[in-house]
């Protein structure tokens, strides 16, 4: 039989009896300045293995036997190690107490935050934890800071989506969206937006869920909904603050939608993120959540939708040819002569290494705002937009193919969702 019982902590702390906040603070004080305990040499090996392998996640599982360790790299778990089940209390508390997290509570969800340096590089680092019927389930998310400074030059951007997006940007008011599913490059993005139009002249207001990164000279506010801090009110009282940029964190309800058409009316540039397959369906998405075709007409600048696609090794890539299932999805040539990555110890055996961004953008014009207020169906947007040149997320990941950037496969785990 397992024991499914949540692991006993220490003797310092103990279930029946709760600490109080100086008890606690003892406790972390302690914890980390016993920085040669084989605890917290463990904590600092898995940041730092998982920073130096490009990891953006952690994943610290309870089995039923052993302790699984996972590292989320390129967009793939890939199992990093297993370690004895014992050891899953005492790295569990460390790495809560290092959040500011309560380590008596097992049974709730519980969010935190610490930050580390690995190599010189400042790292923050997020955690997350749930109960499983083994025990906590721990998550820690990656967050280079170096990553937070990168500008819109430097995403990846063919040259003619980089002229047309950065005008986009520069508009005095009006909405910019950015679209696409989780792990899409949503944030990034947006992040190499402003880094790109914010200067000392412009008040530049986020209002995220929670903050990722900080920006320099950029007001940053983190959504709180236990205290009623939501999107909603924020977005109100930031009208009252004389903004001249808001980022928005997400669209994601009709309220929130409302508020930012408005905001974006009434001479403020908006930027926000919303969940949807490609960039014309982003107009559906917000005339489901209630807004009228005619505002987004007045008010959308543009729509941007990245896919991140993994980068073939280029220690070991070889010529490769389409197959006849490539040739019928992708509409390429089996002769064509395309590159993917063999597997060698450079790419850990996966013949990808590092990702890069495909674009579609839809740039607003008098045809396709006439549409809006004709037709507003993804289909008919999409009919208008190809007219008008827009190159899909698959034309652009064929493109990058062509070039020996990434593989067929990536393109078509990519863009699955537009083309269904």
């Amino acid at each position: 039989m397992f024991n499914r019982s949540a692991p006993k902590e220490s003797a310092v702390l103990t279930e029946s009896t709760a600490p109080d906040v100086s008890t606690k603070a003892r406790v972390a004080e302690q914890s980390h300045n016993d920085d040669d305990g084989p605890v917290v040499q463990m904590v600092t090996s898995l940041v730092s293995q998982g920073l130096r392998g490009r990891a953006s996640d952690i994943h610290i599982e309870p089995l039923n036997d052993i302790l699984r360790i996972r590292y989320r790299i390129d967009g793939n778990l890939v199992e990093a190690q297993t370690l004895p089940l014992q050891l899953h209390s005492s790295l569990v508390s460390r790495l809560k107490i290092m959040a500011g997290m309560n380590i008596v509570e097992r049974r709730r969800p519980q969010d935190g935050q610490f930050s580390t340096t690995v190599d010189g590089r400042e790292v923050d680092v997020r955690v997350a934890t749930v109960s499983t019927v083994f025990g906590e389930k721990l998550v820690m998310r990656l967050l280079d800071k170096r990553r937070s400074t990168i500008g819109l030059s430097e995403l990846g951007m063919p040259k003619d989506t980089h002229e047309m997006y950065s005008q986009m940007v520069r508009s005095p008011f009006g909405m910019v969206i950015c679209a696409g599913p989780t792990g899409a490059g949503k944030t990034t993005t947006l992040y190499a937006s402003l880094m790109e139009i914010n200067d000392i002249g412009k008040n530049v207001t986020t209002i995220e869920d929670p903050v990722e990164y900080d920006l320099d000279g950029i007001v940053q506010i983190p959504i709180n909904e236990e205290i009623n801090v939501t999107y909603q009110s924020v977005l109100r009282t930031m009208l009252r603050q004389d903004p001249d940029i808001i980022l928005v964190g997400e669209i994601r309800d009709p309220e929130t939608a409302q508020i930012a058409v408005e905001a974006a009316l009434t001479g403020h540039l908006v930027l926000s993120t919303l969940h949807t397959n490609d960039a014309p369906s982003t107009v559906t998405r917000m005339i489901d959540l209630g807004v009228e075709p005619f505002l987004l007409a007045a008010t959308i600048e543009g729509i941007v939708a990245p896919r991140l696609v993994r980068c073939v090794c280029k220690e070991c890539a070889q010529e490769v040819n389409a197959t006849e299932e490539q040739c019928k999805d992708l509409n390429v040539d089996a002769s064509e002569t395309f590159f993917k990555g063999q597997g060698c110890a450079d790419c850990h055996f996966t013949g990808y290494t590092g990702r890069t961004a495909i674009y579609e953008i839809l740039e607003m014009d008098p045809a396709l705002k006439e549409q809006f207020l004709k037709n507003p169906s993804t289909l008919m947007l999409r009919e208008q937009a190809r007219k008008r040149n827009m190159r899909t997320l698959r034309e652009r990941g064929i493109e990058l193919a062509r070039a020996g950037t990434t593989t067929l496969e990536e393109v078509i785990k990519g863009t699955q969702a537009e083309e269904s």
